[in-house]
């Protein structure tokens, strides 16, 4: 593995693991809370060297993930890739701080432990879907992103208000999911794998099917109207720095879906 993309995979580990310890720390300490952001403050980190230098790194740069069931995954960074995890890591990294303050887990004992466990996996899965050069690890890391955004709007389960945005989120969500599936079974049709790879032979009909599912699929998450019936309640329920992760990053991965099957 290329040192960028072991930077990377190194940092989507350390997130994904960042919010664990406290789930077995006291919940009115701020152990729980100290660690999580210290090794999420890690990942992001790491995430961005690794992204610094994939801003210059070989487009072909991969790694495969042994899954015989569906042909072996694939991991990639190109620059398109390394565009994108900058802001995921930057952003998730600082709201991670701001969140020390503005969410501290002895105030709120009930809802720290699941924010920070599910704030940290969201932040793995979406890097995990940017380097993704494969169908499969691509919707690993968009559920990951999508399921745990969904527990992080609801993080005050309590008010009635919040149960419904975290509802409309998901129904929107998983709108969004079912149009990719639909997108990557056509697209692995039509060239015989689900590795996300250029395909120029792809016939005019192909083309404007997997086009049309893709607008779908990405546009409900980036908030495309008259897609974007879930953002307000989704922002207005969620704690600021989820909220700020919700507007600066999450959205922008419909942006990516679309950019990355348009370079295909």
């Amino acid at each position: 593995m290329i040192p960028s993309l072991g930077l990377v995979a190194a940092a989507i580990l350390l997130s994904a693991a960042s919010g664990v310890p406290a789930l077995f720390l006291p919940r009115k300490g701020a152990w729980g809370q100290r660690v999580a952001l210290g090794l999420l403050g890690s990942g992001c980190a790491t995430g961005l060297a690794g992204a610094g230098l994939g801003l210059f790194a070989a487009p072909s740069a991969s790694y495969i993930l042994p899954w015989p069931s569906v042909g072996d995954a694939l991991i990639g960074l190109d620059s398109l890739s390394a565009f994108f995890l900058v802001p995921i890591f930057a952003v998730g990294g600082l709201a991670a701080v701001y969140g020390l303050g503005y969410w501290p887990q002895a105030r709120n004992p009930r809802s720290s432990r699941k924010l920070l466990f599910f704030y940290g996996l969201m932040v793995a899965g979406l890097a995990l879907l940017v380097i993704a050069r494969h169908a499969l690890a691509f919707l690993i890391g968009w559920e990951a992103m999508a399921l745990s955004a969904f527990f992080l709007v609801i993080t005050e389960d309590g008010r009635p208000e919040c149960r419904r945005a975290g509802f409309i989120y998901l129904v929107a969500t998983h709108i969004g999911t079912l149009a990719l599936f639909g997108m990557f079974a056509l697209w692995r049709r039509a060239t015989g794998s689900f590795e996300l790879c250029a395909a120029p032979g792809l016939g005019l009909g192909a083309m404007n099917w997997i086009f049309a599912l893709c607008l779908l699929g990405f546009g409900v998450k980036a908030g495309v109207m008259p897609l974007h019936f879930w953002l307000p309640g989704a922002h207005a329920a969620s704690p600021s720095h989820v909220s700020a992760m919700l507007s600066g990053v999450v959205l922008k991965m419909g942006i990516y879906g679309i950019l990355r099957m348009l370079c295909l």
